[in-house]
């Protein structure tokens, strides 16, 4: 058992760094877009939230599978690339519409009054979004963002269909040498549990720092 565990964590552990890449390309991409699509949808007027409130709606309806296999055809379609890039951008297109339902949720949670006070001071709209307001929102949205940073990390071993050597493919590959599956899954189970923990704790521990006092 220690033996075979000798060999088979450094081999799974080739994929870490993948892991780790997916995760933070689709996590902060999703949540550059996820900002944007929760500013438009609350200050953008209502035909612009109204389409943008069906785009989440769908995302949010639909297997992550089937919409990864789905951008990514279309990625691959328009873009040459890699299949690294594209199940990362697929993944972060799919956090996106997650992430702008908190993000909005946070910006709605701001005082209106805070929104007025800068105008009345002479910021413009955006600059008071940008410097009054989303400062403020992020204070509120780190709780339920540890979610959704525990699910993309473990989202990111979707691209192991498209064939990127992550942990979960790192794992297939010492099953079909060794034919020991379980031993190779637990493995892989364990990283997963060591980083979505590590994540939410550390997260925790910044929303604590950054908490505005009641």
């Amino acid at each position: 058992m220690v033996d075979t565990l000798v060999v088979l964590v450094p081999y799974i552990l080739r994929g870490l760094e993948v892991t780790l890449s997916v995760t933070a390309v689709a996590l902060f991409s999703g949540l550059a877009i996820g900002v944007i699509i929760a500013v438009l949808r609350v200050y953008g007027g209502r035909t612009l939230a109204r389409f943008l409130a069906g785009y989440v709606a769908v995302i949010r309806s639909l297997p992550h599978v089937l919409l990864l296999l789905v951008f990514y055809i279309l990625l691959a379609s328009f873009i040459d690339l890699s299949p690294f890039w594209a199940g990362s951008l697929s993944i972060a297109i799919i956090s996106s519409a997650y992430q702008a339902e908190i993000i909005r949720g946070a910006i709605l949670s701001v005082p209106e009054g805070q929104m007025m006070a800068a105008r009345s001071i002479g910021m413009g709209r955006l600059k008071a979004i940008w410097f009054v307001v989303l400062p403020q929102a992020f204070r509120h949205v780190i709780p339920p963002w540890s979610n959704e940073a525990a699910i993309v990390i473990k989202d990111s071993s979707l691209v192991y269909i498209l064939g990127v050597p992550e942990i979960l493919r790192q794992a297939q590959y010492y099953s079909a040498r060794t034919y020991q599956p379980f031993l190779a899954y637990l493995t892989v189970a364990a990283i997963y549990f060591v980083l979505t923990f590590t994540t939410n704790r550390g997260l925790d521990l910044l929303e604590r720092k950054i908490r505005i006092p009641i």
